[in-house]
């Protein structure tokens, strides 16, 4: 039997991911197993075991993902330089939303909506996932501590108040973040132009 190219293997974990990731934004993380995942992708039922040693390791990979749509381009922001305000930071995250599509770690495009789905199930799974908690609170440190400067440097530039604690105030950046994506998710806050306009008003 040949072996598999590098090329073919990545397409083939790149298909089970996708296909889990509709499974998990359908049904839930919970409601999902793993044969549900194979049948999705239209495998056998130990094809995604070749990729991936259980649906944890998908869960994590997923919300990798998730978190990644809307905190790279507020680093994108960042690494940009230049005189940023509050509502830049939250509008730079927001933007993506509103396109439908973007890419997961493999450049591969993917619907927003499924993304932001398992992103708000994520939270719930950092209460009792260590490994999903860990790599979460690693991912938000490093973003709060590059808000935390970009507001120094807003700061210096008269975009921000001085009075305004930047650390505590890179936690309100994410805590209007985190808010914005529930509320898209759960509750049908779809005019991504308007809350960024009424943001910019506040």
């Amino acid at each position: 039997m040949p072996r598999i190219t590098a090329e073919r293997r990545a397409a083939n974990r790149a298909q089970i991911v996708a296909a889990a990731r509709r499974c998990f934004s359908r049904d839930g993380f919970h409601q999902t197993s793993m044969p549900d995942i194979a049948a999705e992708a239209g495998v056998s039922v130990g094809a995604p075991y070749r990729y991936f040693a259980g649906k944890e390791e998908i869960i994590l990979e997923i919300a990798g993902d998730a978190f990644r749509v809307m905190f790279d381009p507020v680093e994108r922001l960042i690494n940009a330089g230049g005189d940023v305000a509050v509502a830049d930071l939250v509008a730079a995250a927001v933007d993506p939303v509103s396109r439908g599509l973007t890419a997961d770690g493999t450049g591969q495009a993917v619907p927003v909506d499924e993304l932001l789905r398992c992103a708000v199930q994520a939270w719930g799974e950092l209460l009792r996932h260590q490994g999903l908690r860990e790599q979460a609170g690693a991912g938000f440190e490093r973003v709060r501590k590059r808000i935390a400067d970009a507001l120094r440097d807003g700061q210096r530039a008269g975009s921000v108040p001085t009075e305004l604690d930047p650390d505590r105030g890179a936690r309100v950046v994410m805590a209007l973040l985190h808010g914005f994506v529930l509320q898209y998710t759960a509750f049908g806050l779809d005019d991504t132009a308007g809350f960024t306009h009424d943001l910019r008003v506040l």
